[in-house]
């Protein structure tokens, strides 16, 4: 597997247009529990995202649906690779407030 710090498949695109791109990719999951747990985090708070937190974002995005929303929610404990403040932020949403787009 590789380091959060190697991999950068957008590493032509500037961090302005990344951070649009997560939160486009954030509202188009697939499954609409995920459209709303990344549509909302990443509206609140993807401004503010750097380079490492884009790149976090990019690679938990090539994960498959249903397993994500099992970290997220806590029905499975996530790889090590997505251990950390930014899933620890996450697992905090109160998913009785969040909002369709």
């Amino acid at each position: 597997m590789m380091s959060k710090n190697t991999y950068n498949p957008h590493g032509e695109i500037d961090l302005e247009n990344r951070r649009r791109r997560l939160k486009f990719r954030a509202w188009h999951r697939g499954i609409k529990e995920l459209d709303l747990i990344f549509g909302n985090f990443i509206e609140a708070n993807g401004d503010s995202f750097d380079e490492e937190d884009c790149a976090w974002f990019e690679r938990l995005f090539e994960e498959q649906d249903h397993e994500i929303l099992k970290w997220v929610t806590g029905g499975a404990e996530e790889p090590d690779a997505f251990k950390g403040p930014m899933m620890d932020r996450l697992k905090k949403l109160d998913f009785m407030t969040l909002k369709a787009r």
